[in-house]
């Protein structure tokens, strides 16, 4: 009984004394707004508003393709990552991404802890035109959407408490670290040479990685194991989520140009190219094994073109960007065609759709990048790079086994704090009512087994 009662009040005591102890953090006057770019200012507030806007886009994209009984509890695991990474974020997330190296592996917890320093600090070195604020809360986007893309893959079975646990875990200790050793001048693949422009490696293979992991843990689903086919609860869902993934991923990829430039301009372009142009691959390839064109192949190839040109979108040519999109998609959906025939029960296809996407996107980028589109960059090995190409070889491997190992073990870890997959009654059930007492049925909510009118 007490055990139960320290996980019942343990999450609502924490966030109390984080929210206490925040009020004894000294106050310290905003940044001089003579010392940035006012365009590039407006520029960023609009990308970092843009990358958040992709977790509800993600919560309708996941809703709206896993049974109806689940739809609530999918969208909400994504959502609510917005308010758990963004207080972990204040706290100590920002300074183990982005504070001062340990190593070229992790960041000094306290450089920034509970954000001190950075509304009046010095700009990123990396981003001097705007604030030091603004840098961080248009990561905080990336760290938001990330654990919110592992949901796809552990949907319809696994208990929210225990996903809550699960991304802080995942934001501490896979992560921050990622983007200190990607991003970070100090950080060790940043000192190799490996090129992410918007996150390939941080976000993508990472969340794809701990999804397969994720899968691998909880098993598979009662349907899963029957073999029975889950319709889609709702495919509009899909339309309207894949709409505002790609919208905000504009957010995303021109965002990190870090300020309104020629730069920002072609990572837009090449963004919406590859999405067009895998959204037509998904379908047409489809087509041609014989199916007829659909909405999901159209919305799951669009975003698969979204991921891959991710890692390269300030990096390559517009051109280029046709193929990335075009052959990500034909192999993420052969590797989607594989896992229907194997026991892995990755319910929306994170890992094919996310880590493969994510791998091919960084070595293309190792293929197709050129400094003629950013001085800053690489050669890649159609331009006589080779070396560059084995750099984005031998840090897409490094963050595969990490991402992987690490997810891994947090996924056992929090197995062993409470289980982590509801019961086969709740499963059976639905996670809508047995996790939160609500559920939709023919259109009407019911919460606590009381229907709410519609207002």
């Amino acid at each position: 009984m007490g055990k139960i009662l320290i996980k019942q009040y343990a999450p609502f005591v924490i966030l109390m004394i984080v929210a206490v102890f925040a009020l004894f953090i000294p106050l310290v006057p905003n940044f001089d707004e003579g010392k940035y770019s006012a365009a590039d200012i407006s520029f960023m507030l609009v990308a970092a508003a843009l990358v958040f806007l992709m977790t509800p886009g993600l919560a309708f994209f996941y809703g709206g393709m896993v049974h109806r009984k689940n739809v609530l509890s999918t969208m909400i695991k994504s959502v609510v990552a917005a308010g758990v990474i963004t207080v972990l974020w204040i706290v100590v997330g920002f300074s183990l991404a982005f504070g001062k190296s340990i190593n070229g592996f992790i960041g000094d917890p306290t450089t920034y802890f509970f954000f001190q320093g950075v509304n009046s600090g010095p700009a990123w070195s990396l981003a001097a035109t705007i604030p030091l604020s603004l840098f961080a809360v248009f990561q905080l986007m990336f760290a938001i959407i990330t654990p919110g893309l592992v949901v796809g893959a552990v949907a319809e079975r696994i208990r929210f408490t225990s996903y809550i646990l699960f991304i802080v875990l995942f934001a501490l200790f896979v992560y921050s670290p990622l983007a200190h050793w990607t991003w970070h001048p100090e950080g060790f693949l940043f000192k190799l040479g490996v090129l992410d422009f918007a996150g390939g490696t941080v976000v993508h293979i990472s969340a794809g990685m701990a999804a397969l992991a994720g899968a691998l843990v909880l098993k598979r689903r009662k349907s899963h194991l029957e073999h029975k086919e889950v319709p889609p609860a709702n495919i509009p869902y899909v339309l309207i989520g894949t709409g505002l993934l790609w919208f905000g991923w504009f957010g995303f990829n021109a965002g990190s140009a870090v300020g309104a430039s020629s730069l920002a301009v072609s990572s837009f372009i090449t963004t919406n190219t590859a999405a067009g142009a895998a959204g037509l691959s998904w379908m047409f390839f489809d087509v041609a094994r014989g199916k007829k064109p659909s909405v999901l192949g159209f919305c799951i190839g669009a975003v698969v073109g979204l991921v891959a040109i991710t890692p390269g979108a300030g990096f390559v040519s517009i051109p280029s960007s046709i193929f990335i999109g075009a052959f990500a998609a034909v192999i993420s959906n052969l590797v989607v065609a594989w896992k229907q025939k194997t026991s892995l029960d990755d319910t929306l296809d994170v890992f094919p759709c996310h880590g493969v996407g994510g791998i091919v996107g960084m070595l293309l980028t190792g293929v197709f990048a050129t400094k003629t589109v950013n001085a800053a960059g690489a050669d890649g090995l159609l331009y006589g790079g080779a070396d560059f190409f084995l750099k984005q070889l031998a840090g897409a491997a490094i963050v595969i086994v990490f991402s992987f190992v690490m997810s891994f073990i947090i996924f056992k870890l929090v197995n062993l704090v409470q289980p982590i997959r509801v019961s086969s009654e709740e499963e059976e059930e639905g996670l809508d009512a047995s996790q939160h007492d609500e559920k939709y049925v023919q259109g009407t909510l019911i919460v606590s087994g009381q229907e709410v009118p519609n207002v």
